[in-house]
């Protein structure tokens, strides 16, 4: 049996047989996650509760920088194959200490990168554990990568952070950069009784409804798309699907083709945060007469953020523009976004 297991075995023992003496010690026990609401609409929602975090370190390695944070351990939601029969709750375990993450930007644009693979190497005298985190969205703190973990008690941490090179297509001042991968490494102090008093707020009167909570406020750069007026081009129109809204607009002058430049920026409804890692292709008709019919690719820009886009010879007046979602996001999702983001029907929109 190992220290962490006795110490838990002994708590539960000190529980029953000390129940009479309250008084003689104070035990702090982490606030407890509320049950899910049932009915939940398939759409964004509010969640039973709003949790803080408590920031650890950042680092840099060239243009990359990361930072760790960490907040209560709490459940989350797997998407492997973007639909609702794919999806698989990661529920709290008994050894989780923390939902660890981490956030990582260009220095230079100030670009959340929402793409790629994060791993972090924890260490802490001679224990040491790996873990390879999961690409998620919450609805305080964006996109960025986590995972629930169990350490090894207090005291100082080292992180290395190892970041993946980006597999999308990159423009603007990001073209040609991040491409390979780095190592960026900081340390952290974990202190239970810190993490007890990260702020916890249930929120039994707005859960369940739709809505979204409100971003929380943080030393470094969140993760959004632009709105409707900072969009380059013509805008064509805005439509949903699962609850995603998605932005259109064409640009005979773009940087970005070679003709003219479509443009679709998918975002969260709220709060404007970009939905990577799904698939989506597009169909331009003139009548009877196919113009365009292709997928869009992934594509990061600063100006533009992250969106799908496609070099089109022409789009007049008139033309018919259907976009498909071919496959649903496979991000994860925090509570509030687990049930949006599935059932993603075809759009049409009129140029």
């Amino acid at each position: 049996m190992n220290r962490r297991s006795v110490l838990r075995t002994t708590g539960l023992l000190g529980a029953t047989s000390l129940a009479g003496c309250s008084g003689l010690f104070k035990t702090k026990v982490m606030p407890q996650a509320p049950p899910l609401v049932k009915n939940r609409p398939d759409a964004v929602y509010i969640p039973t509760h709003k949790e803080g975090m408590q920031m650890g370190g950042m680092a840099k390695s060239g243009r990359y920088r990361a930072a760790v944070f960490y907040s209560y351990p709490h459940r989350f939601w797997l998407m492997s194959g973007g639909t609702a029969q794919d999806e698989k709750k990661v529920p709290i375990k008994g050894d989780d200490d923390l939902h660890l993450m981490a956030s990582v930007w260009d220095s230079k644009t100030k670009t959340v990168l929402p793409t790629g693979n994060v791993q972090i190497d924890l260490s802490k005298d001679d224990w040491s554990t790996t873990r390879t985190m999961w690409p998620m969205l919450s609805q305080n703190m964006g996109f960025h990568f986590g995972d629930n973990m169990g350490l090894d008690g207090d005291g100082k941490y080292t992180a290395k952070v190892k970041v993946g090179g980006l597999n999308v297509r990159r423009t603007g001042a990001l073209e040609g950069q991040f491409g390979k991968g780095a190592t960026l490494s900081t340390s952290f102090t974990f202190d239970k009784d810190k993490l007890e008093k990260i702020p916890f707020t249930r929120l039994d009167d707005k859960k369940g409804q739709k809505g979204a909570v409100q971003q929380m406020q943080m030393d470094m750069p969140m993760s959004h798309v632009p709105e409707k007026g900072d969009l380059p081009g013509d805008f064509v129109g805005a439509n949903s699907s699962g609850d995603a809204k998605f932005l259109v607009t064409t640009d005979e002058n773009s940087d970005l083709a070679e003709n003219s430049y479509l443009l679709v920026s998918p975002r969260t409804p709220y709060r404007r945060y970009p939905i990577p890692m799904m698939s989506l292709s597009a169909t331009l008709k003139r009548g009877s007469k196919t113009v365009f019919d292709d997928v869009l690719n992934a594509t990061i820009d600063p100006d533009i953020g992250f969106h799908y886009g496609a070099d089109v010879k022409s789009v007049r007046k008139g033309d018919t523009l259907t976009v498909k979602v071919d496959s649903p996001p496979t991000v994860s999702r925090h509570e509030g976004y687990e049930t949006a983001f599935l059932k993603m029907p075809k759009m049409q929109f009129s140029i």
